[in-house]
């Protein structure tokens, strides 16, 4: 096969790769996590070996700080794993090959940290209106009160429920119900 005709079917294939990159990278707001994130994740993804920051600028043509904070968010998030190679000093990154493993993890921690929140601010909003409603002597308010302190309730029952949720996805549960679908090993 003529040089040219190799560079246009390289060519073609690393736009096609890029095209996917962008979609994981839009894909990524979803969790939480900048387009520029995204995109880094898809390129680790896609490299056929695990890669230093120094790589992944030059990849991405980003700044080398851009790259490490890129890399920590996803290592927090389990997206991405530190690795090592004998003979190379530098730090080695690679994306987590299981999706579901990495979703679950994702899902539960932005999950947990909000879902915390609300149950706390709900349940702080009822004593507060609890308070309120001990020392006032207007009906009316005392009246209303005790509609949003039902209504707060239902909220935080809610959110509890949500923790068991999160809960059942982030144990790996999820996959009881719901089977990861395994990938046949020969072409599709």
């Amino acid at each position: 096969m003529p040089d040219e005709q190799m560079n246009k079917e390289w060519e073609r294939y690393e736009e096609t790769i890029e095209k996917f990159v962008q979609v994981i990278a839009r894909n990524m707001n979803l969790y939480g996590i900048t387009s520029s994130v995204g995109r880094l994740y898809g390129t680790l993804y896609f490299s056929d070996e695990p890669m230093t920051l120094d790589d992944m600028r030059d990849a991405l043509e980003m700044s080398k700080t851009s790259m490490s904070t890129g890399v920590r968010a996803l290592s927090e998030m389990k997206m991405v794993e530190s690795t090592f190679r004998k003979g190379i000093r530098k730090d080695l990154y690679q994306t987590e090959e299981d999706w579901y493993k990495s979703f679950t993890s994702l899902f539960g921690h932005r999950w947990r940290q909000y879902t915390e929140t609300n149950i706390e601010e709900a349940e702080e909003t009822i004593d507060n209106l609890k308070r309120l409603q001990e020392h006032t002597n207007d009906l009316a308010l005392k009246e209303k009160i005790e509609k949003d302190i039902g209504k707060l309730r239902y909220a935080r029952n809610y959110y509890k429920w949500l923790m068991q949720f999160i809960q059942v996805i982030e144990s790996g549960k999820i996959f009881e119900y719901i089977p990861k679908i395994k990938t046949p090993s020969e072409n599709e």
